[in-house]
């Protein structure tokens, strides 16, 4: 029985067009007068395949090309080569959206494995390798190889910064570089794996943004009780952001080379923060 392709929210594709075609022309794009399909849309289209195809280019081509979409005709071949040459304005919406979406004092920090491979599959792996590229994901309790995510979001789940870095990198390491766009005063809570009394020292001194992470065992308590009630309430924030990046297959990403393996990777924040946005 072959299964049934899940049905795409129309109303969310004209939406994230509109938002990605008007920040394309406000950011000086110009358009390429001989292309049937515009660049806005190619981009839409790895945006609506890391919504709802898991990020499966080939599959959502066809599905939008189905459902006359679309401008004009393309084929996947095409559309990658495309997308590629677009891999910059990818990252300049995502960086973008982050600017314009930062708004209020609490924002919430999170951490996701993207495993290139299987460990058992390390050594014959092309595209990362070290061990820089070996990782561990107290969470789920296994180990990986590959690459580490680490996204800082809104209490409303919209990506506002974020960092892409190898996954033998702890979690503590890009939280200062990541924070320096909050405003000072911000609130910055976190899961255990961002405990670091030293660092919530420093990072306070530095960018004025107070960090609140899950404290461990043993560990001194928050000085604010207030701190402890609110933290609860947004670790849900960073629970339901995580899942969202399950069911988008964050966590089973296949590209055959690392540019791929980032496009994916930011059309999945685009599309984060175009189904979170108010």
């Amino acid at each position: 029985m072959i299964a049934k392709e899940r049905p795409m929210d129309a109303n969310w594709i004209i939406a994230a067009f509109v938002l990605i075609d008007t920040l394309m022309e406000r950011l000086g794009h110009h358009r390429d007068v001989r292309a049937q399909v515009p660049d806005s849309e190619v981009i839409l289209i790895a945006v609506v395949a890391a919504k709802d195809f898991q990020n499966h280019h080939e599959r959502a081509v066809c599905i939008v090309r189905q459902t006359r979409s679309l401008s004009g005709p393309i084929d996947v071949t095409r559309f990658n080569r495309r997308l590629h040459k677009l891999a910059d304005w990818l990252s300049f919406i995502a960086t973008t959206l982050g600017a314009i979406l930062r708004r209020g004092e609490v924002f919430v920090i999170e951490s996701l494995p993207l495993p290139v491979c299987r460990r058992v599959r390390a050594r014959r792996c092309r595209k990362v390798c070290g061990r820089a590229s070996c990782g561990e994901c107290a969470a789920k309790k296994e180990k990986f190889f590959g690459w580490r995510l680490h996204l800082m979001c809104t209490p409303s789940g919209i990506p506002v910064s974020f960092q892409l870095l190898p996954a033998a990198f702890h979690d503590v390491t890009p939280v200062h570089e990541l924070a320096v766009v909050l405003p000072p005063g911000a609130r910055l809570f976190g899961d255990k794996a961002d405990t670091s009394a030293a660092d919530e020292t420093s990072m306070l001194a530095d960018t004025g943004v107070r960090r609140i992470p899950v404290r461990r065992e043993k560990m001194q308590p928050h000085a604010w009780f207030v701190d402890a009630i609110e933290l609860g309430d947004y670790r849900h924030t960073i629970e339901t952001v995580n899942r969202q990046c399950e069911k988008m297959g964050m966590e089973r990403l296949y590209a055959r080379t690392n540019t791929g393996f980032e496009l994916k990777v930011l059309a999945a924040i685009i599309a984060l923060a175009c189904t979170n946005m108010d």
